[in-house]
């Protein structure tokens, strides 16, 4: 249990990093959608709630699709998973409930974001990826 809290706190931290970093303005009102694509949150409980739904898109819909795609997946090389990826951080950001995504580079960007950062946050609050011998 402690695990899988720091996995989503350290997810949520990547998320926040990747808004404040990526927000093409402070009020998405202004935001032009032809010319730049973004990622903003409306307020800090929007980006725990994308934490969360992208935490449950990745643990049930993609095994799902991978599922009932695996020949697709096979055939590009494993680059279908990496597109599946893109458009489930894609649909989060379109859900509506204050994480906005706008368009398909932004999504692309922004799964790449999350991953890398994730993953070092995690490195560097866990064990490192080092597994511990058995007793």
């Amino acid at each position: 249990m402690k695990n899988w809290l720091l996995r989503w706190v350290a997810s949520g931290v990547a998320l926040f990093i990747i808004v404040m970093a990526y927000s093409a303005t402070k009020d998405p009102k202004h935001f032009k959608a032809l010319e730049t694509p973004g990622i903003w949150a409306d307020n800090s409980t929007a980006i725990l709630i994308a934490v969360g739904a992208l935490g449950l898109a990745n643990s049930i819909v993609r095994p799902i699709i991978m599922f009932f795609a695996w020949p697709v997946n096979c055939i590009t090389f494993g680059l279908f998973s990496w597109a599946l990826n893109v458009l489930l951080f894609l649909a989060v950001g379109n859900l509506g409930f204050g994480f906005h995504v706008n368009g398909a580079l932004a999504a692309l960007i922004g799964s790449i974001a999350m991953g890398f950062l994730s993953g070092m946050i995690n490195f560097f609050l866990g064990e490192g990826g080092e597994k511990k011998p058995r007793d």
